[in-house]
């Protein structure tokens, strides 16, 4: 069971995707009979962001860039997530990255953001090159997607981790890293 103090839940929520709507969305469903109910909910209130939210979202966090992704957000799992995804001894793989991301980041004026977490580096330079034929408003809408898989992503690590921690299943109210 996750059943926080709604302040305490907000702040989570925040810190895991930066939209006052999807927060308050998402917390108007607690309790939460488990984290699958949570992603459930969370997922649902973000689709789809509109375009005002994700420039909002993109405003909100830093963006841990690697050569040519970002990930939302300035936390451990960030980090740890960016370098499984440019941990390669693959000289090709790293420059194709690097460059792409650039003109990713000339083209649309932001760093390359995606979930890379479950995929592969191949897989994030297949997404890179595939992204950057769509046009603004279609990336951008993509970049929606993103975030909500990020959010999606951080509140199963945090909620997981937490339950874990409890031995029970239930989320207690105890204090958590920020995710964002």
């Amino acid at each position: 069971m996750i059943d926080l103090p709604e302040g305490e839940l907000r702040e989570r929520l925040a810190t895991a995707l930066s939209v006052p709507r999807w927060v308050d969305e998402v917390a108007a469903e607690a309790p939460f009979a488990d984290v699958d109910e949570l992603l459930a909910a969370a997922r649902r209130a973000g689709d789809p962001l509109a375009p005002d939210e994700v420039d909002q979202a993109l405003e909100q966090h830093d963006l841990v860039t690697a050569p040519a992704t970002g990930d939302a957000g300035a936390d451990e799992y960030g980090r740890r997530e960016q370098r499984a995804a440019h941990d390669t001894d693959d000289p090709q793989l790293v420059k194709a990255l690097a460059e792409g991301g650039a003109v990713y980041e000339e083209r649309f004026g932001r760093a390359f953001v995606i979930r890379t977490a479950g995929r592969s580096r191949d897989e994030v330079v297949d997404e890179l090159d595939r992204r950057l034929k769509l046009d603004d408003e279609a990336e951008k809408q993509e970049v929606g997607v993103q975030l909500v898989e990020i959010a999606l992503q951080r509140l199963r690590v945090v909620f997981a981790e937490r339950t874990a921690e409890t031995g029970r299943g239930a989320e207690t109210a105890s204090p958590v890293q920020p995710v964002a």
